[in-house]
């Protein structure tokens, strides 16, 4: 009957939880820099009776239960956007030129508030306490780590974590819920920039000059032989240049030329993004030396693979079987993609799902991280009743235990 209820009650929250995702996606904002929506979560928050903190340079955590005794389980909503204009013609569309929510973390935030509210209307029922998360600057990598530096598994500590993404451009129905089995569930990712400089000159005398945009293409291209011939193909490792920028105009050779990309493998011990990278500094520097440019490679901020523990993983489907039923899903592993909700599961047991949110059949054709990406909300209270959901239950089957 309990679950009967928070179920109806979470399906009653739909229209608000609309009305907070709509305001969020109309104002997104990214990294670490986001007043506008730290003040809406704050405000609902507050409306719904808790008390939230800062956490970190951007972080708000709140805390509900804790009136019993018991453990803490962390929910975590990232609430960042990524730099891109946004091409959907939505009438709530971004009217923060070059931001929008193309990741689907205003869904995120809404649905962890939407959670705040059901398991705040319970407040006395809960066996420990609930921690809820709400994180910037997941797009680049640093927020999770930066709000467990500050303390984010402490006062109370936290003994397990779960996490919802919402999919889209895929052919998963709206409000399917997708639970991996348990291990390495998403890929770790480090970004790598490499300077090629030579030395510039007129486009009709190259031989005065050192071509830099040449190496690059040289460098480029050898440095496709660590995918094709030294990673083991049964294996996931994998490195990409995304972006290629070198000279201004069409008869100038430049001094320089740049390369961005991302490196991702689902090693957790870090022994095959090591292996790329010392493979891309050989390869590229060679290359560079042949065509007598200096040739400099380094590396961004890393996140390692997500890891789902495989007994919450299993507890997590069983009580959302009982909400949702069918709509529930195991999946082995997710794919290639990567999330820093990693620098919690290393420390923690914890869970991460993906809820349906844009069916690619029923028209939402544009996957995650596309200007003309758009969601499905009308699976918001089913987020709202899944984190809830799991929150509830496994801190019942905790008793009075203490962590």
């Amino acid at each position: 009957m309990e679950m009967e209820m928070l179920y109806r009650d979470a399906e009653g929250q739909q229209s608000r939880l609309r009305e907070l995702r709509r305001e969020l996606h109309r104002h997104p904002e990214t990294g670490f820099d986001l007043p506008h929506t730290q003040e809406i979560v704050r405000q609902e928050l507050e409306r719904i009776g808790c008390t939230p903190q800062g956490c970190g340079r951007a972080g708000i955590v709140t805390l509900v239960g804790g009136k019993r005794p018991g453990k803490t389980i962390l929910l975590r909503a990232d609430m960042d956007a990524l730099p891109l204009c946004e091409e959907t013609e939505l009438d709530y569309g971004s009217e923060n030129p070059g931001k929008m929510h193309a990741c689907g973390h205003d869904l995120h935030t809404a649905m962890l508030l939407g959670a705040a509210r059901l398991l705040k209307e319970r407040e006395n029922e809960i066996n420990g306490t609930v921690k809820l998360m709400f994180q910037p600057a997941e797009e680049i990598f640093q927020g999770a780590l930066d709000m467990v530096e500050a303390g984010v598994l402490e006062n109370p500590s936290v003994d397990s974590a779960m996490m919802i993404h919402v999919t889209a451009g895929q052919p998963i129905p709206a409000g399917t819920l997708l639970v991996p089995a348990g291990g390495v569930t998403t890929a770790s990712c480090q970004q790598y920039y490499i300077l090629i400089r030579g030395k510039g000159g007129h486009g009709s005398t190259p031989h005065l000059a050192i071509d830099p945009i040449t190496a690059a293409a040289h460098i480029h291209l050898a440095l496709q032989e660590i995918n094709s011939r030294e990673l083991d193909p049964y294996g996931y490792g994998v490195f990409t240049t995304c972006q290629f920028r070198a000279g201004e105009a069409s008869n100038i050779l430049p001094e320089t030329a740049e390369m961005w990309g991302t490196i991702r493998t689902t090693d957790p011990e870090g022994r095959v993004a090591e292996q790329i990278k010392t493979r891309m500094r050989e390869i590229a520097q060679g290359v560079g030396t042949a065509l007598r440019c200096h040739v400099e490679v380094t590396f961004g901020d890393f996140c390692p693979c997500v890891v789902v523990d495989e007994s919450l993983s299993a507890r997590a489907r069983e009580y959302l079987g009982e909400l949702f039923g069918s709509a529930v899903q195991t999946i082995p592993q997710w794919g290639g993609g990567s999330e820093d909700f990693s620098w919690i599961s290393l420390r923690v047991p914890a869970v991460t799902m993906f809820l349906g949110a844009g069916n690619s059949e029923d028209g939402y054709e544009y996957g995650l991280h596309n200007p003309k990406t758009r969601f499905d909300d009308s699976v918001l209270w089913r987020g709202s009743a899944a984190y809830a959901c799991v929150a509830l239950r496994w801190l019942a089957e905790q008793g009075g235990e203490t962590g």
